[in-house]
């Protein structure tokens, strides 16, 4: 297979996407190649239990749906994509029956944290009246001053104080702390870890502001908005074809990998310069995650009051029980109580399930490469919370963190953040470059993310990587945000 296309995308993720919109906007001739026979990536949404019952294969919640720079420009409902917001964007419990609140409502969660209400206001308050401008920090291409300087050392302050022996001293009981320490978990390393510490603040901040959405029929439905503008726009979308070699471009004048460095190096690896791809070869993937889905004859029985109405929840303990089985994971071994990532759709998507039914959505924290099936454990660590869950369960399916690569090769070793969460790792990602979405081929980029500013549903990765290929090889300078902004008539 030969293409004649100006740029080729290799991999259909929300970046590789978003990036083939933007060029495509430019008025290139784009054409995106995916190995499964789906688009979408990590965003894809499949019966994957019953008929019938919808489960997000990777991406649940998306907080940046609303936020991130890319999509507010895109604008998702504008292109028929409905976003559904849960009254508490995510939920905490703890043993004995409470939990922590994250309502859409700031001043609402500082009310339920009681004595702590206060140090919570006083933490994210600040942040959520700035919330556009933490998002354009959060996911800026790390090699530029921030424009809004105030709220950057707003940001960077707190990070330094959750990231460092100081982390508790703004809180006096279990319940506030445990409830930011569920949202940096996500990172898959020790909470208190500076990356991780960041993507807390940033979730934080949005569940207080846009919420943490949830697209009515499944995260599908975000690539499937992509796809289509691409196609209005004469572009292309090739599924069930994985790139193996860069003849099969020809003359292309831009190739783009929405793929981590590994897949770039098993295409590219014999034209790339030793010391490049030995610094890729280099690169660190982080802890895995085992995907366990369930389909449920009923809601979770939750334990604690107003984890029924939260989108998201963090199944883990207190702050010391999170990082306690992080360390464990950390180590290469299977903690016996992990943290356990899980998604209720059905609080405000009754689309995800026949009647009566519901779809319930959990990943565990494993070691890279684990091969254990965690479903038993992860039903355990749910029935801490919500006694009776086990009653409830018509069917499981299990991805563990082994088998994740067969469905994207993007996540190596079951590593869902292509790449480790590490402080180095995430402004240098994947190698230390000024510009770390080109390579020393002419006209070869990364757009993934294992690109800055990291994981997500964002497509700021995308966006970054289209604005260099804009500039370098088609001279194009109007700023990627500008051509999403500009209604585009299709040929």
């Amino acid at each position: 297979m030969v293409t004649m296309a100006d740029v080729v995308v290799v991999g259909s993720g929300p970046n590789g996407l978003a990036a083939a919109v933007i060029l495509a906007r430019a008025g290139l001739d784009v054409e995106v190649h995916e190995a499964q026979q789906t688009a979408g990536g990590g965003s894809q949404t499949a019966e994957l239990t019953l008929p019938g019952y919808r489960h997000d294969v990777c991406a649940g919640a998306h907080p940046m749906a609303l936020a991130s720079p890319f999509f507010r420009a895109f604008d998702l409902p504008a292109h028929g994509v409905e976003l559904l917001t849960p009254q508490v964007s995510y939920a905490h419990p703890l043993d004995g029956g409470t939990a922590g609140l994250a309502w859409h409502d700031l001043d609402r969660t500082a009310a339920d944290l009681g004595r702590d209400g206060a140090a919570w206001r006083s933490l994210f308050g600040p942040l959520v009246r700035h919330w556009s401008d933490v998002v354009d920090l959060a996911t800026s291409d790390l090699r530029h001053l921030p424009a809004n300087l105030p709220t950057a050392m707003r940001f960077g302050m707190r990070m330094l104080e959750q990231g460092s022996p100081l982390w508790n001293l703004r809180f006096r009981d279990d319940v506030a702390p445990a409830l930011l320490t569920g949202v940096a978990t996500h990172a898959i390393t020790q909470p208190r870890a500076l990356p991780a510490v960041g993507a807390g603040m940033l979730l934080s901040t949005l569940a207080h502001a846009g919420g943490w959405v949830l697209p009515r029929g499944g995260s599908q439905a975000i690539p499937d908005a992509l796809i289509a503008e691409l196609r209005r726009l004469g572009g292309r979308v090739i599924t069930g074809h994985r790139v193996s070699s860069l003849d099969e471009f020809g003359d292309t004048a831009a190739v783009v990998f929405d793929t981590a460095p590994a897949e770039l190096l098993r295409v590219a690896g014999s034209r790339l310069p030793d010391r490049f791809a030995a610094r890729l070869r280099r690169f660190r993937y982080g802890g895995a995650a085992c995907k366990v889905d369930f389909a449920l004859s009923g809601p979770v029985p939750w334990q604690a009051d107003g984890c029924e109405l939260a989108g998201t929840l963090h199944l883990v303990g207190t702050r010391a029980q999170a990082m306690s089985a992080e360390k464990t994971v950390a180590a290469g071994q299977h903690a016996p109580r992990p943290y356990v990532l899980a998604i209720q759709p059905g609080v405000v998507d009754s689309t995800r399930a026949p009647a009566g039914g519901h779809t319930f959505y959990t990943y565990a924290h494993v070691p890279n490469g684990s091969t254990r099936d965690m479903t038993d454990t992860v039903i355990a660590q749910v029935e801490r919370f919500a006694p009776g869950f086990a009653d409830l369960i018509l069917a499981t399916h299990v991805r563990t963190g082994a088998e994740m690569p067969s469905h994207n090769a993007n996540y190596v070793g079951g590593d869902i953040s292509a790449g480790a969460m590490t402080l180095s790792q995430t402004v240098f990602r994947p190698t230390p470059r000024w510009n770390p979405y080109a390579t020393p081929l002419p006209g070869v980029y990364l757009c993934s993310a294992s690109t800055p500013p990291g994981p997500g549903v964002h497509g700021m990765n995308g966006l970054h990587a289209a604005r260099h290929i804009l500039r370098e090889r088609f001279d194009i300078h109007t700023d990627p945000l500008d051509l999403l902004r500009t209604p585009v008539l299709a040929d």
